[in-house]
C-alpha cells in the first residue's frame, strides 16, 4: 500500500538535473571522420583552420569591365567618361578590360564597374558611373586568411558552413560521432504501430517520438522494443540497452501504482541507481533519472506529452553535452499571453502555446495546460513557456518568453 501513497517528496528541476549532469562524467567527444557530403547536421569535432587565403587572390564581384577608379571620377549619364577596351594582360591609363565574377583582377586596376552602368561604342566604352578604388572586388583572404579559423569546433554545420568548407577546399570532415540512445517502452497495454488495438490497448507512440527528438538533436537510437510489466522481463531489455548504448530511455512504470516497477528495477541493478524520483515540474511529475555503470537512464513518465517535455528537461541537455556542445537553446520569443493561466506553488509548469504574429506583434495562445496524454496539446502547439515554482500563474497581456519547437504561423488556434 506504501506504492499507492504518492511521491513524498519531489525534486525541483534545476536540483534533479544538477544532480545527474553532477554524478556523470562524460569522455571526451569522439571524433569521426566523414565525406563533407554527409556532414549536414553534424557537430564539428575540432577548429577548421584555412590553408590559404579565401579568396586566394582579387578577383571581381561582378560582370562588367576592369577599370581605376580614378578614369570613373565624376561619370555620370550626362557627363559619361569613354575608356579604351584592351585584350593585354595589363590595364593602362583610361582603359578597360572586360571581365566576369570570380575572374581575377588583372594588373593595373582596383575597381570594376557593372555592365549595366556601360555602353560598348565601337572599339571602347562609356562608363555613366564613378567608382571608389576597390569596389565591386572581392579582395584576396576577404573571407578567410590563411592560418585563421575558419570554423570552430562544436559548430552544428548548416548549408552556410557546408558551402565554406567545400570552399576551402574540404572533402572530409572531423565530427562527434553520435551517441546512441536505448528507447524503451514499458506496459501491458502497449501495441506496436501499425497493430489494430484491442478496447483495452493503446499504439505505443513514445519511442517514435523521442527517436525523432534524438535525431533531431544528431543521436542515434536503438529499438529496445515494448517490455510488460514483468520485473525480469524490464531488467533484461534495460540491461541490453546498458549494453550497447550511451544511455537508455524508458517511458512508462515510473508513477507508483502496483504495476510502475521500473525505478525498483534500475534500482536493484547497481549503484548508485535511482537519483531522482519524483519532479517537481508540469507535466512529468513521475520523472525518475538513474545512473547505472557510469550511464544514465531516463524513467520517463508513459503520457507522450510528459515524455516529450521530460526529454526536453532532462535528455537533450545531456545528449547535447555528449555531442560537445554545451548549451544549443531553442529559438526563443517574446509574445504577449492571449488570456490568464493558472499555476500551482512549487511545481515548474511547461505551458505548451501557440504563437501567431498579429499586425507586427506577437502573441502566445495556450493550448491546455493539463492533459499529458493529449497529444494535440503539442500538434497545435508551436512553443512552450516555463511558469516558475514562485508563481501562482501568468496574467493575460504578460509579456512571456516562448522557447519555440516550430514556425511561427499568422494566426491563432485552430
Amino acid at each position: 500500500m506504501a506504492r499507492l501513497r504518492g511521491f513524498e517528496k519531489l525534486t525541483g528541476v534545476d536540483e534533479a538535473r544538477s544532480a545527474l549532469m553532477g554524478a556523470l562524467k562524460p569522455t571526451r567527444i569522439v571524433s569521426v571522420q566523414v565525406p563533407l557530403s554527409a556532414a549536414l547536421g553534424r557537430i564539428l569535432a575540432e577548429n577548421v583552420m584555412a590553408e590559404g587565403d579565401l579568396p586566394p587572390f582579387d578577383r571581381s564581384a561582378v560582370d562588367g569591365y576592369a577599370v581605376r577608379a580614378q578614369d570613373t571620377f565624376e561619370a555620370s549619364q550626362f557627363n559619361p567618361k569613354t575608356l579604351r577596351l584592351t585584350q593585354e594582360k595589363g590595364v593602362g591609363p583610361r582603359e578597360a578590360r572586360q571581365i566576369w565574377t570570380g575572374n581575377p583582377m588583372p594588373p593595373g586596376v582596383d575597381a570594376v564597374v557593372m555592365l549595366e552602368h556601360t555602353r560598348r561604342i565601337g572599339e571602347g566604352i562609356e562608363v555613366w558611373t564613378p567608382l571608389t578604388p576597390g569596389e565591386n572586388v572581392s579582395r584576396r583572404g576577404e573571407d578567410v586568411k590563411g592560418g585563421e579559423v575558419a570554423l570552430k569546433a562544436v559548430t552544428r554545420l548548416g548549408p552556410h558552413h557546408m558551402a565554406l568548407l567545400a570552399a576551402l577546399g574540404k572533402t572530409r570532415v572531423d565530427v562527434a560521432k553520435k551517441p546512441l540512445v536505448a528507447l524503451l517502452s514499458t506496459g501491458n497495454e502497449l501495441v506496436e504501430p501499425g497493430r489494430e488495438p484491442e478496447p483495452h490497448q493503446v499504439i505505443d507512440v513514445n519511442r517514435l517520438a523521442l527517436a525523432s527528438m534524438c535525431l533531431e538533436l544528431g543521436a542515434e537510437t536503438l529499438d529496445l522494443g515494448i517490455a510488460r510489466d514483468d520485473a525480469e522481463e524490464i531488467g533484461a531489455k534495460i540491461r541490453e540497452g546498458l549494453g550497447k548504448a550511451d544511455g537508455v530511455i524508458v517511458t512508462g512504470g515510473t508513477s507508483v501504482g502496483y504495476a510502475d516497477l521500473v525505478p525498483t528495477v534500475v534500482d536493484q541493478m547497481g549503484k548508485p541507481g535511482v537519483i531522482v524520483h519524483g519532479v517537481a515540474m508540469r507535466p512529468g511529475m513521475p520523472t525518475a533519472l538513474a545512473i547505472i555503470e557510469g550511464k544514465p537512464i531516463f524513467i520517463l513518465p508513459g503520457n507522450p506529452v510528459a515524455a516529450m517535455v521530460g526529454f526536453e528537461v532532462f535528455a537533450r541537455p545531456l545528449i547535447l553535452k555528449l555531442l560537445g556542445v554545451e548549451n544549443e537553446p531553442r529559438p526563443m520569443v517574446k509574445a504577449r499571453l492571449t488570456q490568464r493561466v493558472a499555476s500551482t506553488l512549487g511545481r515548474r509548469v511547461f505551458l505548451r502555446v501557440k504563437v501567431f504574429e498579429e499586425e507586427g506583434d506577437f502573441f502566445a495562445e495556450p493550448v491546455r495546460v493539463t492533459g499529458s496524454g493529449i497529444l494535440t496539446t503539442m500538434t497545435k502547439a508551436n512553443g512552450y513557456v516555463i511558469i516558475p515554482e514562485n508563481r501562482e500563474g501568468v496574467e493575460q497581456g504578460e509579456v512571456v518568453t516562448v522557447h519555440l519547437f516550430d514556425r511561427i504561423g499568422g494566426a491563432g488556434i485552430v
